[in-house]
């Protein structure tokens, strides 16, 4: 008497356990994908050794050679004669110039 109540019990906890894992698959395939968060806000006006960092993709206190690839890689994918912006440009050098140390205080060309 007690083993056919038991099995029809273990039945009918794994088809719930079955449900409920079907319906967390399906809310999970749902969700919306994570956007990552990016810096929001414009440039300041005078570069500050953080957005350099910021805008160059490298921590404040990254090694020269660091710098100068980071600098490379950024700039060959917004390069002027490539379709980029000038002005970017030109605030990526300036990010690179800060973080090396050769600032003048001049700020951007624009």
């Amino acid at each position: 008497m007690a083993t056919p109540f038991l099995a029809g019990l273990a039945v009918a906890a794994a088809a719930y356990a079955g449900r409920y894992g079907i319906q967390a698959w399906q809310a999970f395939k749902a969700r919306p994908p994570r956007m990552r968060k990016f810096y929001e806000g414009g440039f300041q006006v005078t570069m500050t050794r953080r957005e350099a960092a910021l805008i160059l993709g490298v921590r404040e206190h990254t090694p020269t050679d660091k710098v100068k690839e980071a600098h490379r890689r950024v700039m060959i994918a917004n390069h002027p004669d490539a379709g980029g912006s000038h002005y970017l440009a030109s605030k990526i050098n300036e990010a690179k110039d800060v973080l090396l140390g050769k600032t003048k205080g001049g700020g951007s060309a624009f």
